[in-house]
């Protein structure tokens, strides 16, 4: 299959690759403690539209809420655009549709972080439940803004009902990597709050009952990492050998490798005592490892499963010799 980048297309992409960008801005401004840069206040900053007099980290926050706004935009074009440019039950429009849903439930979980006072040195469960709930959101965000731009370059709908076994297999994948970013926000929430000064205090704080629950549940997330990503590159490698297209193989190489790399983002992260750098890294590696997961499994459930021309010539010849 090639792709056809329209005009719709290109955009489509660039707002993805444009929440990439706000959705690690976000993350340094937890990391930075600049959650409260606005105070209480939302949609306006200290009681006012443009802060006049402001501090550095509400500087960083208010830049947060501009580019977050500026991004609210773009879906709102991109859903008007390709409902002007497709028919009805197309799977361009429906991919619109819910990048605008899952964009306003994101502005709604980030304004209930600033008005119930979850940001900052807030080092309460209910946050912790709250950034797991915004991470959820922002991975189903991305995977719509993901599908939209696919289809919008001529990539085919999917058809879950083709290849049921297969589909439940993909759905488990998407699933694991979701708990797996869930118990990251969690990680990188309590690295963030209870920074460690050696790695053996880590260690020891991680393992002691007497240490918040923050701390504690730290230790889930590498367990987590290793559990979900050994099943789901298994199942990936498995499934690229059963349907053998050129853009099954693309993105599923791109998630085994993006995974191993994530992997080893990790281990440094320990070793490192989570730099915020390091942390930014991590969450923008884990989006990808996200995205390629979801084109690959745009790729393999199909309705009708075709191979590429050029694949089916080297089949044909395999074929042949084998006989």
């Amino acid at each position: 299959m090639l792709l056809k980048l329209n005009k719709l297309a290109i955009y489509a992409w660039g707002v993805l690759g444009y929440n990439l960008a706000v959705i690690v801005w976000g993350a340094y401004v937890r990391s930075s403690r600049s959650g409260d840069g606005c105070g209480s206040h939302w949609p306006d900053c200290n009681g006012e539209i443009i802060p006049t007099a402001p501090e550095l980290k509400t500087i960083i926050e208010f830049t947060h809420r501009l580019t977050s706004g500026v991004a609210l935009l773009m879906v709102v074009a991109l859903l008007i655009w390709s409902h002007r440019l497709y028919q009805k039950k197309h799977p361009v429009r429906l991919g619109a549709k819910l990048s605008m849903l899952f964009m306003l439930l994101e502005a709604a979980v980030g304004a209930g972080l600033v008005l119930f006072r979850l940001v900052a040195d807030n080092a309460s469960i209910a946050r912790a439940m709250f950034m797991s709930v915004h991470l959820v959101n922002t991975f189903l965000l991305l995977a719509a803004l993901t599908l939209t731009a696919w289809w919008a370059s001529g990539g085919p709908a999917i058809r879950l009902k083709s290849r049921p076994m297969l589909s439940l297999g993909i759905t488990a994948c998407l699933l694991l990597i979701m708990l797996l970013g869930m118990s990251g926000a969690v990680a990188a929430l309590g690295d963030t709050l209870f920074p460690a000064h050696s790695l053996e205090q880590a260690l020891k704080a991680d393992l002691s009952p007497t240490a918040h629950l923050l701390i504690r549940l730290r230790i889930f997330h590498p367990i987590i990492a290793v559990i979900s990503v050994s099943i789901s590159l298994s199942l990936v490698i498995v499934a690229m050998l059963q349907y053998p297209s050129i853009w099954a193989k693309r993105f599923g190489w791109s998630f085994v490798a993006l995974s191993i790399l994530q992997i080893s983002l990790g281990i440094l992260n320990i070793a490192l005592l989570a730099p915020t750098w390091l942390q930014l890294v991590h969450l923008l590696v884990a989006d990808l490892v996200w995205l390629s997961l979801i084109l690959f499994g745009a790729n393999v459930l199909l309705a009708d499963w075709q191979v590429n021309p050029v694949e089916e010539t080297n089949l044909k010849t395999v074929s042949l010799v084998s006989n």
